[in-house]
């Protein structure tokens, strides 16, 4: 593929969406990007401390990463930046490699996204099995929600661990320093969260009441498209500045957060480090390909846009991982929890992704000094809520209607996530699917015999010959070997969906047998691809030549 040909296909989204873009569309859009710009402060800023780093990186990954994914991605409504999947992958990246190595990870991932992007790789992402993503979801949302009981209970540690037991560990060695304020704040933020949608949503229930105030009905229907992250934010941050509590904040752990813009750094980058982190940038390329495009196909069912290009969004998440690192931020993807918001806010463009990442910037901008008072429970609390909202626990109580192999890939890549990690959870997970696949496919292969005609076997194949199922065609050797000399042997093959090459290996092993007992073999009525095979490997020629030999001697013989 020549270079230039493959970036003819670097095709944005936007380009499609200004050729009939029109002024309403436009406050639509805008409106919608200053929600979901509202609703990414809080949740920016907690996503960067969880992983380990300071609120800022958080921010303005959000503005730079969901910039960028928005002007160059191949979807109408993604909206991109930090996102929960990324805490523990980041934290233990920067436990073990430092937060130097993680910005040059995630850049190189960037580089690796691109390319994917550019090789047209992008549908290869969707055969990653549900299975596996449920698993590892899942195991995700249990570490997102351990890493936050440090801050939700107010316990004193000065570094938590990167792995599951030692956290476990940690926080029990620590519990004499529990702080029944950060508790309190952290579990009014979550009751709060939980309760916020279920109370506007009960409108209908004071409808006359609330007619009957002056300016009531518009003040609820502004309070109630508040996002429940902000409402608690802002009134539990007042709570706990008014009541005077002593919890911990973001300015007593991290000091002031710049106003300004960040400045370009670029990191100290050597092939040396970039072979130690391998394994760090595989992983942070595959988590951002695999969110970012299953965050897409949820934006497709949920709004009436054109489906996204998976290719072209691959490509834009690679700008944008490789950029943000160089401003001191962390890896970015889709998120589908602003994506969803920026849908049911009425968004149709990626404009207003656009101004998401404006109303970000105008905030941390003009605002920044405002975010030192925030009490880490409170931000612990929302963890909890998003932790709560990614998992898929039906998953769990649904198993029981699955197979065993659906379970044991599942159960296996939740439980590795959690103890060991991502990587790991995903390389064994999918080794698993791939052997328990073919153990499956193996069993839907069959040989049946079939009624011959005086000396004949016949045999019917059903499914596909491969290598995992030639061991179906290895028995057919001893019922040959039972039979009388000069036997015809037939399969039908009409029913033979697919064959491979250790599948026309072991038919060679046969027609071996068969010829040392003077007999052939014959196939039947070979679908497309098995007869192309058959043929460019010279099985059918090495059949045929084996077919004329045994007329020839048979004309040749006495009395016929």
């Amino acid at each position: 593929m020549h270079l230039p040909h493959a970036l003819a296909r670097f095709h944005p989204r936007l380009l499609d969406t200004c050729r009939d873009y029109s002024r309403v569309r436009f406050w639509r859009d805008a409106g919608a990007g200053v929600t979901v710009g509202i609703v990414a402060l809080p949740l920016a800023m907690a996503f960067a401390i969880a992983s380990g780093m300071k609120p800022e990186a958080g921010l303005w990954t959000a503005i730079i990463a969901g910039f960028l994914i928005s002007l160059l991605g191949g979807s109408n409504v993604q909206i991109g930046g930090p996102a929960g999947a990324f805490i523990v992958v980041v934290y233990g990246i920067i436990e073990r490699h430092g937060l130097a190595n993680l910005l040059i990870s995630t850049s190189l991932a960037g580089v690796l996204l691109f390319l994917m992007g550019l090789l047209r790789l992008g549908t290869l992402v969707r055969y990653v099995p549900v299975t596996i993503v449920v698993g590892f979801t899942n195991g995700i949302a249990v570490l997102i929600a351990l890493s936050q009981m440090k801050d939700w209970l107010g316990l004193q540690v000065p570094r938590m661990p990167a792995d599951f037991f030692s956290q476990l560990n940690t926080l029990w060695l620590h519990r004499g320093s529990f702080n029944p304020a950060a508790f309190g704040l952290g579990l009014c933020c979550v009751v709060g969260l939980f309760a916020w949608p279920w109370l506007w949503g009960r409108k209908h229930r004071f409808q006359a009441t609330l007619d009957d105030i002056p300016g009531m009905r518009r003040a609820w229907r502004v309070t109630s498209r508040l996002p429940g992250p902000v409402v608690a934010l802002v009134t539990l941050t007042l709570l706990a500045w008014v009541l005077g509590l002593q919890v911990e904040t973001i300015g007593s752990r991290f000091g002031s957060i710049p106003a300004g813009l960040p400045e370009l750094a670029l990191p100290d980058f050597s092939w040396e480090t970039a072979k130690h982190l391998l394994n760090p940038t595989l992983t942070i390329a595959l988590l951002g390909a695999v969110e970012s495009l299953l965050c897409a196909r949820v934006a497709d069912q949920i709004s009436n846009t054109p489906r996204h290009d998976p290719n072209q969004e691959l490509m834009a998440q690679g700008v944008a991982n490789f950029v943000t690192p160089l401003f001191g931020g962390m890896p970015a993807t889709g998120t589908i929890a602003r994506t969803v918001t920026n849908i049911r806010s009425g968004a149709s463009s990626p404009v207003s992704g656009l101004v998401h990442a404006a109303t970000l910037a105008l905030i941390v901008l003009l605002a920044a000094p405002l975010a030192l008072l925030i009490p880490l429970p409170v931000l612990a609390g929302i963890l909890l809520f998003v932790a709560w909202n990614m998992g898929e626990w039906h998953e769990f109580a649904d198993l029981k209607h699955y197979s065993g192999h659906y379970r044991l890939v599942m159960l296996g890549t939740f439980v590795l996530t959690v103890v060991f990690d991502l990587t790991v959870a995903i390389e064994v997970g999918l080794l698993l699917a791939c052997a328990l696949f073919i153990r499956r496919m193996s069993s839907l292969f069959s040989v049946a015999p079939l009624p011959g005609q005086g000396s004949e076997l016949r045999f019917q194949l059903y499914g596909a010959l491969f290598f995992g199922a030639v061991d179906r065609i290895d028995r057919l050797v001893s019922a040959v070997e039972q039979a009388p000399p000069g036997t015809r042997v037939v399969l039908e093959a009409h029913q033979l969906i697919a064959l491979d090459s250790t599948g026309v290996d072991a038919l060679r092993q046969l027609h071996r047998v068969v010829r040392q007992h003077g007999g052939t073999l014959h196939l039947e009525g070979l679908q497309p691809q098995p007869h192309d095979l058959a043929r460019r490997s010279g099985l059918s020629a090495e059949l045929a030549a084996a077919q004329a030999e045994a007329q020839a001697q048979n004309d040749s013989s006495p009395g016929l």
